[in-house]
């Protein structure tokens, strides 16, 4: 029964990310030749799809990893310590950024998950209905991931760029305004 529960959670929430990302983009995407990623409505990717980060030459970071981190410390740090370096109470998500792809990032970010082991047992909750968190989860991850490959020190980001239109219009449908 909470398998299912779960499964269902995953599935709404990635249901309702899809359908709001669908909305928010409106340009043509774009391909950088070097990286392989591509930027649609100021928003990264990887080659295969998955949300990333792009960090400029002069350390500008783009829209949505500096939204991330300021999602991540309004909704995450209080376990998972500042500049998810991990704390006494929950592991550094700057670590597991390292091993985890953003499916199985997602999956235990909406559904949770529980470790336990002979020392101690650690519980993540379920945030696939918490739309603090899962509208911004793209961000949140890419954040993340910015900071696991070294691209981005800890501390709020110098520089970022500015908030693309297609992020209000994502805000706007993700929390029901119009």
């Amino acid at each position: 029964m909470r398998r299912a529960k779960s499964l269902l959670t995953l599935i709404g929430a990635l249901g309702m990310v899809a359908a709001l990302q669908a909305t928010a983009q409106t340009d043509k995407a774009q391909t950088d030749k070097q990286t392989g990623k591509k930027v649609k409505d100021g928003k990264w990717e990887t080659a295969d799809g998955f949300p990333t980060f792009n960090i400029a030459a002069d350390g500008t970071v783009d829209w949505y990893t500096y939204s991330g981190f300021r999602r991540y410390h309004s909704e995450c740090h209080v376990c998972h310590g500042p500049d998810g370096e991990g704390s006494t109470y929950a592991p550094a998500l700057v670590e597991s950024a390292k091993r985890l792809n953003y499916p199985e990032f997602l999956q235990i970010v909406a559904s949770g998950r529980q470790v336990v082991g002979a020392a101690q047992q650690n519980v993540m909750p379920a945030l696939g209905d918490n739309p603090n968190v899962m509208c911004y989860i793209d961000d949140i991850y890419v954040y993340l991931k910015a900071r696991a490959e070294g691209g981005l020190p800890r501390g709020r980001p110098p520089k970022r760029a500015d908030k693309p239109e297609a992020a209000d219009k994502y805000e706007k449908a993700c929390f029901g305004a119009k």
